[in-house]
């Protein structure tokens, strides 16, 4: 009973945040191309959803290794869609790479419009690359940072699989850091049977970045594996605590 009161707030929370984003798009648009106003409200919406529950529980480490204003390709590793509202813990504009079907959902469709998150079309492998680069340059001119799930689909069992080419291909081509990212605890979150789990611990942890030059410099294949490993570990590690 308390996992359908819960939603049905969320609900609620979400439709007035998204008629406030729409609002701040339209009255913000000519002179905030970032769009900060918008993600802002965001970030106060995430807030509000955690805060809620009085059991639920979110860490946040590493915030040291963030430098506001800063652009960066953001990586991390994806379990559920509970991913993307535990980003805005992260103090960044950013704005998501995803994929269109993504675009097509209830609330979080909406949301992604109003960010002008990048939407690509992942049964067109080149040209998803081209948009992915070019609407990536453009977010990341204007001082935004750019985030990706590496492995480009969800992990079934937990683990940080393979990384594709696309957010080292954007690092590489944009001159930026790379910011490795970790979650734990958002597969967790609802439990099998769709009622909430309201013990829920959420822990993120933001790993150092990855500094450009070697990031220009370095081979593709060899970045991503040391990205992968250094986030595996860190992940490996968090849930040891």
């Amino acid at each position: 009973m308390l996992s359908i009161i819960f939603y049905i707030y969320t609900i609620v929370v979400c439709t007035l945040f998204l008629v406030l984003s729409a609002v701040a798009l339209l009255l913000t648009f000519p002179f905030d191309k970032a769009r900060r106003t918008v993600h802002e409200l965001s970030r106060a919406l995430v807030r509000i959803f955690f805060a809620t529950p009085p059991l639920w529980r979110a860490k946040v480490e590493g915030l040291e290794n963030v430098e506001r204003g800063r652009s960066y390709v953001i990586v991390l590793n994806h379990r559920t869609m509970v991913d993307i509202p535990a980003l805005y813990y992260v103090p960044l504009n950013f704005r998501w790479v995803s994929k269109r079907e993504v675009f097509r959902m209830p609330f979080i469709g909406q949301y992604l419009l109003l960010h002008g998150d990048i939407c690509i079309d992942r049964s067109r492998g080149s040209e998803a690359m081209e948009q992915l680069l070019r609407e990536g340059r453009k977010w990341i001119s204007r001082g935004v940072s750019v985030a990706i799930f590496p492995e480009g689909t969800r992990s079934k069992d937990g683990q940080i699989h393979r990384f594709k080419a696309g957010a080292f291909t954007l690092a590489k081509e944009a001159g930026v850091e790379i910011l490795p990212v970790v979650m734990e605890g958002t597969a967790t979150l609802v439990r099998p049977n769709g009622m909430c789990n309201w013990r829920n611990k959420l822990r993120i942890r933001v790993l150092p970045p990855v500094p450009v030059q070697r990031v220009v410099e370095t081979d593709f294949r060899e970045l991503s594996e040391s990205v992968r490993d250094s986030m595996a570990a860190a992940l490996a590690e968090i849930r040891k605590q």
